[in-house]
């Protein structure tokens, strides 16, 4: 009797394991029919029995038509069988999608963000008067902000002038400039306000989900 029994390692690969074993086998005896007539007649058995295995999918369409691409996959395309459905292709199965092309920047001051970029190209576009000059700041003062996070330290308005300077390829000038930035101490005073809250908020949902007996 032990010398009958049966180890996974050395059992043949699952091709869809949600199935089970014995419908491999199934589907496996299938395939050695001698006459189609009974090939198809086990076919459609081994569907029906497929679809009482998944009632969750039977509200799916085309529900049918999975289960006979499932099969002929799970015969390793090797069934031949009459299928109400176009075959699926073991070509078409084992070819790979195309590779998804990421887009390669790499900034030389990775601390602004990509984001920077395209808004101080926007603001390139942009017809000269107060709305530009108030995007250009705006920008300006978030790209403080981010070198603060970054650094964590104090920085001269000329730093980020000489910086805009660089990303605009010297189309954004404002190292002349007589405006000044938001100052450092106000920028990361309103960092830390914000982080205070959201600890606050924080503990007071801990508290609001604590079991109370």
């Amino acid at each position: 009797m032990i010398d009958d029994l049966e180890y996974n390692t050395e059992r043949e690969h699952l091709i869809i394991p949600e199935y089970g074993r014995h419908i491999q086998k199934m589907i496996n005896h299938a395939k050695t029919r001698d006459t189609k007539e009974e090939r198809n007649k086990l076919a459609k058995a081994i569907i029906s029995v497929m679809g009482n295995l998944q009632p969750h999918l039977r509200d799916v369409p085309d529900f049918q038509h999975k289960l006979w691409d499932q099969l002929f996959i799970m015969s390793n395309f090797e069934l031949d069988a009459d299928s109400p459905y176009d075959k699926p292709s073991k070509e078409l199965l084992e070819e790979h999608p195309e590779p998804l092309h990421y887009p390669q920047n790499h900034p030389k001051y990775r601390f602004y963000g990509n984001n920077i970029k395209t808004m101080i190209d926007v603001a390139i576009t942009w017809e000269e008067g107060e709305m530009k000059d108030a995007l250009v700041m705006t920008i300006a003062n978030h790209m403080k902000k981010c070198f603060l996070n970054w650094n964590k330290d104090t920085v001269e308005d000329m730093v980020i002038f000489d910086h805009l300077y660089e990303l605009s390829k010297g189309t954004i000038n404002l190292k002349n400039s007589e405006e000044s930035l938001i100052d450092s101490s106000s920028l990361m005073r309103s960092k830390k306000k914000h982080s205070h809250k959201n600890q606050k908020g924080g503990k007071k949902n801990n508290n609001r989900n604590r079991k109370r007996y």
